[in-house]
C-alpha cells in the first residue's frame, strides 16, 4: 500500500497522477499537444500542493515507459529520476501499451484480445496484443498497418483496438470482428493499479541507469532552408 506520483509524458498527452493505494487522490493533464517541457514540472507542483503533500511524503515514483515520443519520453523519466534522486525514492516503469490495455480491459470487460496502438509515422503504430487478463500475446512491436494487418487474430474472434493510433487505421481494418474503443488515450490515470502492483511486489528500476523503451532509434532531421 503506497503513496505514489504517476508520470506520462509519452505521446501528446502530458499527465500527471497523485494515488494512494491505487486510488486517485489528485490528477493533471493536457493532451493538446508536445509542451511537456513547460507543463510538467508545473503539474508536479500543483499535484502536491493540492494533497498539501511534498516528495518527501511519496513511497515511489512512477514513470509511464515507452513505446511512444522520444522527446515526451525523456522529459518524463528526466523529471521522474531527479524526483527519486532528490527525495530519494524508488523508480518505477510501467509500459504505455500495458496502461492502456489495462484502461481498455476496464473499460469494455469484453473477452477478446485488445491491441492498443500508438501513433508513429505515417500508417505506422507501436502495437502489442494482451488478452483479457492482461497477459502480453503477442510483443511489442512497430507495425505499418494495412488491410491485412492482424487477420490472423482477428479470424480467431474479436479484437478491441485503441489508442491514438487506432484512427488512422479504422477505415483500413474492415474486418466484422475488429472493434474500435473510442475514448481510452495515455494517461497517468491508467497507471495508478499497476504501479500499485509492481509497488506491493518491489518491482523497481535502478534510478541511475534506467532507460525509457524506445522501440525505435530516434532519427534526427535537419530542417529545410529557403534558398535566397
Amino acid at each position: 500500500m503506497a503513496l505514489i506520483l504517476n508520470i506520462d509524458t509519452a505521446t501528446e498527452v502530458c499527465s500527471v497522477a497523485l494515488a494512494r493505494d491505487g486510488r486517485l487522490v489528485a490528477v493533471k493533464e493536457n493532451g493538446e499537444g508536445l509542451n511537456h517541457s513547460t507543463l510538467l514540472g508545473v503539474y508536479v507542483d500543483e499535484v502536491l500542493r493540492e494533497a498539501r503533500l511534498s516528495a518527501a511524503d511519496l513511497d515511489a515514483v512512477a514513470v509511464s515507459m515507452g513505446p511512444g515520443s522520444y522527446t515526451g519520453l525523456r522529459i518524463g523519466v528526466s523529471l521522474a529520476k531527479g524526483l527519486c534522486f532528490g527525495a530519494e525514492k524508488p523508480l518505477i516503469a510501467v509500459g504505455t501499451l500495458n496502461a492502456l490495455a489495462h484502461a481498455a480491459i476496464e473499460r469494455t470487460g469484453l473477452e477478446a484480445l485488445y491491441c492498443p496502438m500508438i501513433d508513429a509515422r505515417r500508417m505506422e503504430v507501436y502495437t502489442a496484443v494482451f488478452d483479457r487478463q492482461e497477459r502480453l500475446t503477442r510483443d511489442i512491436e512497430a507495425v505499418v498497418v494495412d488491410e491485412r494487418s492482424f487477420s490472423d487474430l482477428l479470424a480467431a474472434g474479436p479484437v478491441c483496438f485503441f489508442g491514438n493510433g487506432s484512427d488512422k487505421v479504422r477505415g483500413v481494418l474492415s474486418h466484422p470482428n475488429a472493434r474500435f474503443v473510442s475514448g481510452v488515450t495515455t494517461s497517468a490515470l491508467n497507471m495508478t493499479a499497476l504501479s500499485e502492483q509492481k509497488f506491493a511486489a518491489s518491482d523497481f528500476v535502478d534510478v541511475a541507469y534506467f532507460e525509457p523503451f524506445y522501440l525505435k532509434d530516434f532519427v534526427a532531421t535537419v530542417p529545410k532552408h529557403k534558398v535566397l
